[in-house]
């Protein structure tokens, strides 16, 4: 009798065991499949792309993908930070840089993604060299994106920075300003909207897609070379999450000739795959 009383209580406490996989177990592992990643400003060629991205996720790693759209560039971080999304993919790693020093953050990059190379738009003139002398120029007013804008007009010729500046440039770096050109720093989501008032306006391509500005009011387009590492941009995780499976997997999931085509086919060579780049 007491060795059928034990196996009875064996059985039971194996089915409470497989239940409770089940119950818990089994539905902690499939919520940890959904991973939500923050991204700004969606446009109709960035859905495609992580439609595309989202398709391979799921059909080889069984995660599924969720987007969540920010306006504008200063919440995706915070919220990655904070725990409301599980990625983002929006920011270049000067960027990233720029925002852990300010935040403390702890964010890393898990991935690159794409660099896109940012223009030089005008509604005035017809050639970066036609610029009066006087011109009003509207940048980004974000540590990174400013940066990037100045020595793209220094690349353009108009402007020099001082050798200390470093990576960070602001306009105190200036040093020659042969054209007193005047700087005007807006909202990067607010630079292609400037240009009805201004001479010329550096505009971030996702802003500048979504204002549906034309090829043609492009003056001057930044280079890419060794110098571009820090405008590649890139998948950011938690610090803390950055070895998790699942999100190792959307970065893998990016990294593919699907996505790469995918890429091409929506911005031709306006947004470059990075993850591969040779950069010369």
């Amino acid at each position: 009798m007491k060795n059928k009383n034990w196996i009875i209580w064996v059985v039971v406490a194996v089915v409470i065991v497989v239940i409770g996989w089940f119950s818990f177990g089994h539905s902690s592992q499939t919520s940890s499949k959904t991973v939500t990643v923050g991204v700004v400003g969606q446009t109709s060629q960035d859905e495609a792309i992580w439609k595309e991205i989202a398709k391979v996720a799921k059909d080889k790693y069984g995660v599924t993908v969720k987007l969540k759209n920010f306006s504008d560039y200063n919440q995706p971080n915070k919220a990655l930070q904070n725990g409301d999304v599980d990625l983002n993919a929006f920011q270049h790693q000067a960027f990233l840089d720029a925002w852990n020093k300010a935040n403390k953050g702890t964010l890393v990059s898990i991935g690159k993604t794409f660099i896109t190379p940012i223009h030089l738009y005008s509604k005035k003139v017809t050639d970066v060299k036609d610029l009066p002398d006087g011109a009003t120029i509207a940048v980004p007013n974000d540590a990174s994106n400013e940066s990037r804008a100045l020595f793209l007009l220094k690349n353009a010729g108009l402007i020099t920075l001082k050798t200390s500046a470093g990576s960070l440039a602001t306009v105190k770096d200036i040093q020659d300003n042969p054209k007193n050109l005047k700087i005007k720093e807006v909202a990067a989501e607010q630079t292609a909207r400037t240009l009805d008032d201004v001479d010329a306006a550096v505009v971030n391509t996702n802003y500048a897609v979504a204002a549906k500005l034309p090829d043609s009011k492009i003056i001057y387009t930044e280079p890419v070379n060794k110098d571009s590492e820090q405008w590649i941009n890139l998948i950011a995780a938690k610090k803390s999450d950055a070895n998790k499976e699942a999100y190792k997997d959307v970065v893998k999931a990016y990294h593919t000739s699907q996505v790469k085509k995918v890429i091409q086919k929506e911005y031709g060579n306006k947004e470059i795959p990075a993850w591969d780049l040779k950069l010369k």
